[in-house]
């Protein structure tokens, strides 16, 4: 016949406070040495009954509360109904951190997490709350935007150093969960979490001049693939010495398809981008009027690709909005919000890298149905 094993008060109490804090039993047992997880199982009852006095009673020796041999007088069973009062307040006050002054949101918290084991009743009593006082609270802090949607937020922003807006922001939540744009808007603006991407500037455009075929004409939206391009140079002048970027830009999903840095703008540098195309029979690449552009050798180079060349009247970028848009979008995402007025020429052609690989396989667009222009184009595939 085994051996039946008496365990001290104090191992109860301990096995208690573990599985209050939702250690598995497994756990529980292996720590405390407890041989029979019905014996846990049992001690969890009373906790939840309410009879803490049969913890203290030997083995073979168990009454039901204010019955039995075990209390020789009232004040002997009123000191043991005391003693153990005392320590479920002290049990949960280890746990949660309980003092006099309770915040409604520890209170929520830890009545959630006991729920499996005890009731709202019983759970509101052992920490003096009234039953309706912590439902009132509850829907409060249902009605309140959690920590960790904040948490969650924040990190977005972190993440993506605060060049999204609330629209990006609530569209990538929206992965994991339902979410509200109001509501993503709302905690933005009281954590001081929105974008601070620098205002983009645009300046009136002067009378066209047609030198050549202005075939785009504005219809920036393409069916397939390195359909049409646009392309274009900018200035990095926040090096050691002036750079230039030029940058070929696919209208269907938005993506660099090509670019090179230098620090000289000729014709070379406009066909090193070039060169990086494939052939492209009736495709079409928009460009400015730069002389670059209008230069035989780049005119022969197009053509040599199969592609069709087009160009912007005089004075108009907005025909060729969409380069524009993203050199303006690379500088305030990039220079103007990580402050680098004057830098190392290295940290700049860096910095155009990374961007450019961000811009191409992660940042997402709402025009491409919140995804990036290499997942949009792999979904079109």
């Amino acid at each position: 016949m085994a051996t039946r094993v008496s365990y001290p008060l104090e191992v109860k109490m301990k096995a208690i406070e573990m599985r209050l804090a939702g250690i598995p039993v497994k756990e529980v047992m292996e720590q405390l040495n407890i041989r029979n997880k019905t014996q846990l199982k049992t001690w969890m009852r009373w906790h939840r009954n309410g009879e803490w006095n049969r913890l203290e009673q030997p083995v073979g020796k168990q009454y039901s509360y204010g019955k039995g041999p075990e209390y020789t007088s009232e004040l002997e069973r009123v000191k043991a109904e005391n003693r153990f009062l005392k320590q479920q307040v002290d049990l949960l006050k280890k746990y949660r951190e309980l003092g006099e002054e309770v915040s409604s949101r520890i209170v929520v918290e830890w009545v959630e997490s006991v729920r499996s084991e005890v009731s709202v009743k019983q759970a509101c009593e052992w920490i003096g709350v009234p039953r309706a006082t912590y439902y009132r609270w509850r829907a409060e802090y249902e009605n309140r935007p959690e920590d960790h949607m904040v948490e969650k937020i924040r990190e977005l922003c972190i993440q993506h150093k605060y060049r999204y807006g609330y629209r990006k922001i609530t569209a990538l939540l929206q992965r994991e969960d339902k979410v509200n744009h109001k509501r993503v808007q709302r905690i933005m603006q009281r954590e001081g979490l929105q974008c601070r991407v620098k205002t983009k500037k645009r300046k009136p455009t002067g009378q066209p001049v047609h030198i050549a075929d202005h075939l785009l004409k504005r219809q920036f939206e393409a069916d397939a693939p390195m359909q049409k391009l646009v392309t274009d140079i900018t200035y990095l002048p926040y090096g050691g010495k002036m750079l230039y970027l030029s940058s070929i830009l696919d209208l269907f999903n938005g993506e660099i398809v090509a670019y090179s840095i230098a620090d000289k703008q000729d014709t070379t540098f406009v066909l090193d981008t070039l060169r990086q195309l494939p052939s492209l029979r009736g495709a079409i690449l928009h460009s400015d009027q730069g002389s670059v552009y209008t230069s035989q050798a780049y005119q022969e180079a197009v053509k040599g690709k199969g592609i069709t060349m087009s160009m912007s009247r005089k004075g108009t970028p907005a025909d060729n909005a969409p380069i524009e848009s993203f050199h303006s979008t690379l500088k305030s995402e990039t220079f103007y919000l990580e402050g680098l007025t004057c830098t190392t020429t290295a940290i700049v052609e860096q910095t155009v890298r990374d961007y450019i690989f961000y811009y191409n396989s992660i940042r997402i667009q709402t025009k491409l149905n919140n995804q990036s222009p290499v997942d949009y184009r792999r979904l079109a595939a």
